[in-house]
C-alpha cells in the first residue's frame, strides 16, 4: 500500500469557497457498505431518513482558535506569518511559520494586526522562535498570550482563497469556547443547524459531545510513498465519563454509533484500543492514530464526513472505514456529479 494509491485529480473549480445557506443544505452521499450502493441525496437535513431511534451521534465539540498571527522582523520589517497549532506544556506553541527557513532559533517577531482600530492599538507582542522540529514545526514563546484572541485570524485551509465575511460559518453550531483549542474546524460539524440537533434529539437519537483539538495533519498531504514512515502528530483529546458509559451502552445493546467527523473517529478508536473496562472508558491525553486499510475498527457503526484531499491521512482513514474501491468509486460519482470539496462542501454518510 502506497501514498499514490491515495491519490486522485479534482477540477479546481470544484473546491468549495464558500459555505452554503443554511448549513443543512449542502449535499449528502450516502454509501452503504452492506451492497456497496451509492445513493444522491439533495439535502443534508435529509440525514434524519437514515437514522433510527437508539442510535448515538459522536460530535467534537473543539472551537478553532484564532490561530493565524502577522509578525514583523523588528530589525528589517520583514513580514512573517505564524499559523499556531498547539500550546505546549511549558507554554510554548507549535507553529508553522511562513516563510520559514530565514526564521532561525532565537529570532523574534512583533505581532501586530491590521485591522484593529486606533483607540485599540497596545502595546507591543513579540513571540520568540525558541527551537526548531521536525517538518519545519518552530517553537514559539509569546511576551503575552492574553493578547492572542485579539491579534489572531481565523485560520481558513490554503485552498479557500475568499475572505470569509463572518468567522463563525468557520466554528461548528456546537463549538465550546471552553474547549478552543483546533487549528482547523471539524467540519463534518459544519453541516449541522440547531433546528437539525433538535429533530435529531425528537426522534430518539442521543448526541455526545467528546473534544479533539484539530492540528496539523489536517493542512498536509503525506509526504513519500512509504506509509510506514509516516508520523502522526498528537492532537489533544477528552471523553468524559458519561460519553464513554452511553456509547459503551448502545455497543454492548447492538445499538448503532455514529461518528461525525474524522476527528471523532480516530479519538474514539484511540480510547477504545486502551480500554480496559468497557468497550470505551473515559480519556483525557494525546491521540495520534494513523488509521490504515486494513484497521479493523471497535466503535463506529457509521461515519459522517466530508470529501477530503488526496493523499491526506483523513482519506486514508475513510477508505479504511468504507473500503477502498468502493469509497474511490464514491469519489468518482461525485466529482462526475459535481458535489462541493473540501471544509466548505458537501458531506458524505458511510453506512
Amino acid at each position: 500500500m502506497k501514498t499514490s494509491d491515495f491519490d486522485y485529480f479534482l477540477p479546481p473549480e470544484m473546491i468549495a469557497q464558500t459555505p452554503v445557506e443554511p448549513r443543512d443544505t449542502s449535499r449528502l452521499l450516502v454509501i452503504n457498505r452492506a451492497d456497496s450502493a451509492i445513493t444522491h441525496v439533495n439535502a443534508f437535513f435529509d440525514v434524519c431518513q437514515y437514522l433510527k431511534e437508539g442510535d448515538v451521534l459522536v460530535f467534537n465539540n473543539s472551537r478553532v482558535m484564532p490561530a493565524r498571527l502577522k509578525g514583523i522582523k523588528p530589525e528589517t520589517g520583514g513580514k512573517v506569518e505564524l499559523l499556531l497549532l498547539k500550546r505546549m506544556q511549558d507554554e510554548t506553541w507549535e507553529a508553522l511559520v511562513k516563510p520559514g527557513k530565514r526564521v532561525r532559533i532565537g529570532t523574534k517577531l512583533e505581532l501586530f494586526n491590521d485591522v484593529l482600530p486606533p483607540q485599540e492599538k497596545m502595546s507591543p507582542v513579540y513571540a520568540e522562535i525558541v527551537d526548531i522540529k521536525d517538518e519545519g514545526i518552530k517553537l514559539v514563546r509569546f511576551s503575552d498570550e492574553s493578547y492572542l484572541p485579539v491579534l489572531g485570524k481565523m485560520p481558513l485551509p490554503p485552498y479557500i482563497h475568499k475572505t470569509l465575511e463572518n468567522p463563525e460559518r468557520y466554528q461548528t453550531i456546537y463549538s465550546d469556547v471552553n474547549k478552543t483549542g483546533s487549528a482547523a474546524a471539524p467540519t463534518a460539524g459544519l453541516h449541522f443547524t440547531p433546528g437539525l440537533i433538535d429533530t435529531l434529539r425528537k426522534n430518539g437519537i442521543k448526541c455526545l459531545f467528546t473534544t479533539l483539538h484539530v492540528g496539523l495533519d489536517t493542512f498536509r498531504p503525506v509526504q513519500g510513498e512509504d506509509l510506514s514512515r509516516h508520523k502522526l502528530h498528537f492532537e489533544y483529546g477528552y471523553i468524559s465519563k458519561e460519553v464513554a458509559d452511553e456509547v459503551s451502552r448502545a455497543k454492548l445493546e447492538g445499538r448503532r454509533v455514529i461518528c461525525v467527523g474524522t476527528t471523532s473517529v480516530r479519538l474514539m478508536e484511540y480510547a477504545a484500543g486502551i480500554s480496559k473496562n468497557a468497550p470505551l472508558d473515559p480519556f483525557e491525553g494525546w491521540v495520534n492514530l494513523f488509521i490504515l486499510p486494513g484497521y479493523k475498527f471497535h466503535i463506529p457503526d457509521a461515519v459522517i464526513t466530508n470529501f477530503h484531499l488526496p493523499k491526506s491521512t483523513l482519506l486514508m482513514m475513510v477508505s479504511a472505514f468504507g473500503g477502498m474501491e468502493l469509497m474511490k468509486r464514491a469519489y468518482r460519482e461525485a466529482i462526475e456529479q459535481n458535489y462541493r470539496f473540501y471544509s466548505f462542501g458537501d458531506a458524505m454518510l458511510i453506512l
